[in-house]
């Protein structure tokens, strides 16, 4: 078998590549582990940036999120026994975020490969890359082989790709956080209408959303939390505590359909490409979700591999290829540092002390009654906007 792209995992990454090569009339084979059914309620990020839907909506995979997304153009800082909202309205004037599940993009993202005649293979085993030193790379999978031009890795962080680099090529950056988050899915109308951050003296919370009839919360736990550990009442009180915090305000408890402990981390790795393989997604770089940046951050990265793949497969030069790390790392460094920042705005961390908990308490402040500061905060959530068109 022969194609011009093979790609390594289904997930938004993956098949949005996909996509947007299909539009450009350059083919792709997309492999995946996993089975179809997984991917598609694998619960993952909820927050798409502006430029995610409009990236979405562009490659004509946007109708059902048009129809069924939630646009917000705030957040709440909760703490202190007050909220604080980050109007995006007043401060980054024409960009908002929208709320529409990850494994709904999926969805939408598979439908349109495969009303295409796009070539996405579930439930493949044993991966493995060939040749991606060279101009000549290919996969081998279940006994099967895959010569092609490129090889995108998209993966995700535990995937074949990026440990296929030979060492010494790549730089990696990490930092592992104090503590994990325990997310709760709960079949229940949100108590709010916009994302709720809170930060106690008992640790962060955040309430989100899903959908008009599903919520999605978190709960600042330790890093080896036991989930078991956490019975429905156990979590609506915890809920309660935590965001129960100013006047008026009730939170409405449900069935909880979802639970699990999620380990905080950044990291990088440089460069995102080695010969003809090239990373995107988390199989590049992670990021605590505090800041909701890794989805979007792997839609970036795409739409860059993309561009550099419509040039190299019509003039046959490889110098966009060439530059594809240098072109992505700068918003991805963006979106680590922003991502940090948030994690370390609203989180306790047990070796603080007094001074350092004011400390926190006074940034605080500054962002909630600075224009300046919450502009920095809102024009960063909602997601710079790119500098290349489709």
């Amino acid at each position: 078998m022969r194609t011009q792209v093979g790609i390594i995992g289904a997930g938004p990454a993956g098949l949005l590549l996909s996509h947007l090569l299909h539009l450009r009339g350059i083919e792709s084979v997309v492999l995946e582990r996993r089975s179809r059914e997984y991917v598609e309620r694998r619960v993952r990020a909820g927050v798409l940036e502006q430029g995610t839907v409009d990236t979405l909506v562009e490659a004509g995979v946007g109708e059902r999120l048009k129809r069924e997304g939630l646009p917000h153009h705030g957040i709440e800082l909760r703490y202190g026994g007050a909220g604080h909202r980050i109007a995006f309205e007043r401060l980054v004037p024409g960009r908002c975020i929208t709320v529409y599940g990850q494994q709904e993009v999926v969805k939408d993202l598979i439908a349109a490969r495969l009303a295409a005649g796009g070539d996405v293979r579930f439930e493949v085993d044993d991966v493995a890359l060939h040749d991606i030193g060279t101009d000549r790379p290919s996969l081998t999978f279940g006994g099967e082989r895959l010569d092609c031009d490129v090889i995108a890795g998209c993966d995700g962080f535990h995937g074949v790709s990026r440990d296929s680099i030979p060492g010494g090529v790549l730089t990696e950056h990490r930092r592992d956080y104090p503590f994990a988050w325990l997310g709760i899915l709960a079949r229940v109308k949100p108590s709010s209408e916009e994302l709720i951050y809170a930060r106690t003296e008992r640790g962060f919370a955040l309430h989100s959303m899903r959908s008009p009839e599903i919520s999605r919360f978190y709960l600042q736990v330790a890093p080896d939390e036991d989930v078991a550990a956490w019975p429905d009442e156990r979590i609506w009180a915890e809920l309660r505590t935590r965001l129960e915090t100013v006047p008026g305000f009730a939170l409405a408890t449900g069935e909880i359909i979802e639970r699990s402990v999620t380990p905080m981390r950044s990291f990088v790795a440089e460069p995102m490409q080695y010969g003809r393989l090239f990373l995107a997604g988390d199989a590049a770089h992670i990021v605590p979700p505090t800041g909701a940046k890794g989805l979007n951050l792997a839609v970036a990265d795409v739409r860059v591999l993309t561009e550099a793949l419509a040039r190299f497969f019509a003039s046959g030069s490889a110098e966009a290829l060439d530059g594809y790390s240098r072109a992505c790392l700068p918003r991805v460094w963006r979106a680590q540092h922003f991502s940090w920042w948030m994690t370390t705005l609203l989180h306790t961390f047990d070796s603080d002390d007094a001074y350092a908990r004011r400390l926190q308490t006074s940034h605080l402040d500054y962002v909630a009654s600075s224009d300046a500061a919450g502009t920095t905060l809102a024009e960063n959530y909602v997601g710079l906007p790119y500098e290349e068109s489709l």
